[in-house]
């Protein structure tokens, strides 16, 4: 139930006014407020998801589908509005300040809501400043060495670690993100010391890592599979709970030996603190009907990606549960603050 409150004025009411006053917040208490009102013909004007990353990549192809599939439902556009920088915080910081409208929603990978948040000293937002929508899609990451590195399986890279402490690097695309705390979290179930090299996003890393430079990475399926293919690169483990039917034959980081050890990258979908629920339900419910058409099925999957689709409620109970996690995480990897 929304709450108004009627502040004193400096004048005074005539007698039938102050009477008419309790049936006056009687009705107050059950009107929607005006940036709250939502016609039943929702949207009436075109949607935009704002994408903390540039154009390009699987950040930003993701909501692109998912928004055309949209626009074809509801004859009204919905538009993705690139708004890179900063780790991802400018876009998240966008879509909190927005107008909660149900015109703005915004995409959120997995490190934006639960990491950034505790590695970052200061960010113009904070996670309860969202409303979760739905969990859009998940892609485990796969633990590649470059073929020089004398190990063929998680066991012998291992092993190899403990006899050459700080000679392995670990490429990442930065500072906190998710294959950079993959490599941490590693270091610290395995036992190992191998030395993280932080980039400026996933190509640059990809690319050193191929070129030998860097020893190993966590990536994405979708990043690391035709090196895989061919050779580039060699698969050691999956680092989410299953194992890929792209690599078959690759175990789990908790198939060789880590149980529990989870990483993986999802995406999804908030909106600003106090938008309408009838809008995130309405959001929710025909996103998860796109998720589930064979055609969007076989697009993600060409991308790396597994359609989920969850209830807003089951979203918040990830990013609470990721929250925790990683923030344990940090403090016992002594990950220092970012700026």
């Amino acid at each position: 139930m929304n709450r108004y409150v009627l502040r004193p004025a400096s004048w005074r009411l005539p007698l039938l006014a102050v009477t008419a006053i309790p049936a006056l917040i009687s009705a107050l208490a059950v009107m929607p407020r005006t940036a709250q009102a939502q016609p039943d013909d929702y949207p009436t004007r075109p949607v935009r998801i704002v994408v903390p990353f540039a154009a390009g990549g699987v950040a930003d192809a993701l909501p692109r589908l998912v928004g055309q599939k949209l626009s074809e439902q509801w004859g009204k556009p919905v538009l993705v509005d690139n708004k890179p920088g900063a780790a991802g915080n400018i876009g998240m910081e966008t879509v909190a300040r927005a107008a909660p409208d149900g015109y703005t929603l915004g995409l959120a990978p997995a490190g934006n809501l639960t990491v950034n948040p505790i590695l970052f000293r200061k960010l113009g937002f904070e996670t309860r400043d969202f409303v979760p929508v739905t969990m859009l899609a998940a892609s485990p990451n796969v633990l590649v060495v470059n073929p020089s590195v004398p190990a063929r399986s998680l066991k012998e890279l291992v092993t190899y670690a403990k006899a050459h402490p700080g000679q392995l690097n670990f490429a990442s695309p930065g500072n906190g993100s998710g294959a950079h705390l993959a490599g941490e979290l590693l270091n610290l179930e395995a036992g190992v010391k191998t030395v993280h090299v932080p980039y400026n996003g996933m190509a640059t890393a990809l690319n050193d890592v191929l070129g030998g430079q860097v020893q190993m990475m966590f990536g994405g399926i979708s990043t690391v599979l035709q090196h895989v293919r061919t050779g580039k690169l060699v698969a050691l483990a999956v680092a989410g709970p299953h194992r890929l039917p792209q690599l078959p034959n690759v175990p789990t980081v908790a198939e060789s030996g880590y149980p529990g050890f989870d990483v993986t990258s999802w995406y999804g979908l908030v909106a600003p603190k106090g938008t309408p629920d009838s809008v995130v339900r309405k959001w929710q419910k025909d996103v998860a009907a796109v998720l589930r058409d064979p055609d969007v099925k076989q697009k993600l999957d060409g991308l790396g990606l597994e359609p989920v689709g969850s209830t807003s409620q089951a979203f918040g109970e990830t990013i609470a549960t990721e929250t925790t996690k990683w923030r344990a995480i940090v403090h016992r990897a002594n990950i220092p603050p970012l700026q």
